[in-house]
């Protein structure tokens, strides 16, 4: 599995994290200082990057978490098959099938020929944006 490590402290919103082993982006962060002899501590709040599921992680800032690798690549798409889609990278030429994506800016876009911006997270892949 991509993944890096860093502390809760230095998550920033818009950055990414795994949380429940779903990679998300941060969408908030409040920092508590507890009493005299304990650490402070850090709520995080994210939205998972896949089924936009709502994620909240309550650690202290130095913890260790996983961050994942994004790689971002750029497909130009085959063929529409209604709920999956059928995408050639353009730097390797592979071919490969894709879950459509849900956001509704995409559906009237989605069209064989278009090229996409899709990134692999965790060996998962996701269509981010219509070109």
């Amino acid at each position: 599995m991509s993944v890096n490590y860093t502390t809760v402290g230095e998550l920033k919103v818009g950055s990414y994290v795994i949380i429940d082993g779903e990679p998300c982006r941060v969408v908030d962060i409040t920092k508590a200082k507890t009493g005299k002899h304990g650490a402070a501590k850090a709520n995080v709040v994210a939205v998972s990057v896949f089924n936009n599921a709502k994620k909240t992680l309550m650690a202290p800032v130095d913890q260790q978490v996983e961050v994942p690798i994004v790689e971002k690549h750029i497909g130009q798409i085959l063929a529409n098959t209604g709920d999956r889609i059928q995408l050639m990278d353009l730097e390797t030429y592979e071919t490969f099938d894709i879950d459509m994506p849900t956001e509704e800016e995409f559906k009237d876009k989605i069209k064989p020929g278009a090229e996409v911006e899709y990134w692999v997270i965790m060996n998962r892949k996701k269509i981010v944006r219509v070109k």
